[in-house]
């Protein structure tokens, strides 16, 4: 299994990035992507000690482990600069924390994050049209997610992101071991979101897509 949004001790997951790994690693998947918080605050402090990371523990444990972000609450206006920084830094994945209704985001987020070309908006809450339409052109991943928290829109964003074309992948958006995959888990999210059993091997399908895009092989 893939899964591209996973969280650390860098920000509030339970584990260090190489336990959080090796659980994963028991549970199934094969590839993950650490994925911590981060703002201009923290980036240029955790971006390299999780390439570091990734790198020791893709050998080791035999996986692949991939360097990623997720810009939280940033400011609108600033997240297509940041997004050029951390890429700059080592990041090869960009999450964008998007406008999930579980919290209170800043409005705007998940449009300007589908007009930076960010390569996954995380738990958009609500997706427009016209988000929808620009993350389609721009090739953003729209995240159906599998935490109940973040996941009560799920049926209003897959809709969206179906009748615009806009490609979707199913993340955990792991804190803790509790928030892996399993079929269950897996088989009730899409049942919710009014997809088809087949949707998880499509989402599958676009998580590798999209590791390739990055040059991930």
């Amino acid at each position: 299994m893939i899964d591209l949004h996973m969280h650390t001790l860098f920000s509030d997951g339970a584990y260090v990035p190489s336990e959080l790994a090796y659980r994963a690693k028991v549970a199934g998947y094969h590839t993950i992507a650490i994925t911590d918080h981060i703002d201009y605050s923290n980036y240029d402090f955790i971006i390299p000690r999780i390439v570091e990371i990734s790198k020791i523990i893709s050998v080791h444990y035999d996986m692949k482990v991939i360097p990623g972000v997720e810009l939280s609450y940033v400011p609108p206006n600033l997240i297509h600069d940041l997004t050029k920084s951390v890429k700059a830094a080592g990041a090869k994945l960009v999450v964008v924390h998007g406008e999930t209704k579980h919290e209170t985001v800043p409005e705007g987020t998940n449009l300007a994050a589908v007009k930076a070309g960010v390569d996954i908006l995380a738990h958009p809450g609500f997706l427009s049209e016209e988000e929808a339409k620009i993350a389609a052109k721009n090739n953003v991943r729209i995240e159906i997610t599998t935490r109940s928290t973040h996941g009560k829109t799920n049926a209003q964003v897959a809709a969206a992101a179906r009748a615009f074309g806009a490609k979707m992948v199913m993340n955990s958006d792991t804190h803790i071991k509790d928030n892996f995959f399993t079929k269950e888990l897996i088989s009730q999210t899409l049942k919710d979101a009014g997809l088809e059993e087949v949707y998880f091997d499509f989402m599958q399908n676009n998580s590798l897509e999209l590791l390739h895009e990055i040059g991930v092989k």
